[in-house]
């Protein structure tokens, strides 16, 4: 999928990984319980170069629900955002690994929060189906009584 396909599905794919998360879906076994806060902060690194002002202040996955929160709240500014990043061929933030392009870096975390979307279903019609919860050694699909 291009970045425009991961930028326009983007809100949703948060929304699926939000409702998995409330209906109880547990990835504490997970990557995704250390990827979606990381790559959430990262993520609002990238949209503060481009001039938002995301504050985070919680921890772990509850950081994926602050940071949507205030996505809603300027929505459409935030969005006005992505696009103007994704068409600036020349942008570069600082990172602790050097310089990188403000676009490549948010193309991969448009991309990181597909993927994780699409993980989350796939971990939620296994649940549907009667799999029974894996354990760390397995994919870590389990999801609270």
């Amino acid at each position: 999928m291009e970045a425009a396909g991961y930028y326009q599905q983007f809100e949703r794919n948060v929304k699926i990984i939000l409702d998995a998360l409330d209906a109880g879906l547990d990835v504490r076994t997970t990557h995704l319980n250390t990827a979606l806060p990381i790559e959430v902060y990262v993520l609002c690194e990238v949209l503060n170069q481009g001039g938002e002002h995301f504050r985070l202040t919680t921890q772990g996955l509850d950081l994926l629900r602050e940071f949507a929160a205030q996505y809603l709240q300027h929505e459409s500014a935030t969005e006005a955002t992505m696009r103007r990043i994704l068409e600036d061929k020349k942008a570069m933030m600082r990172t602790p690994e050097g310089r990188v392009l403000t676009k490549e870096m948010l193309i991969r975390r448009l991309e990181f929060f597909n993927e994780a979307a699409r993980l989350v279903n796939v971990m939620r019609t296994q649940h549907a189906l009667g799999s029974p919860p894996q354990s760390r050694s397995g994919n870590g699909i389990a999801l609270q009584k």
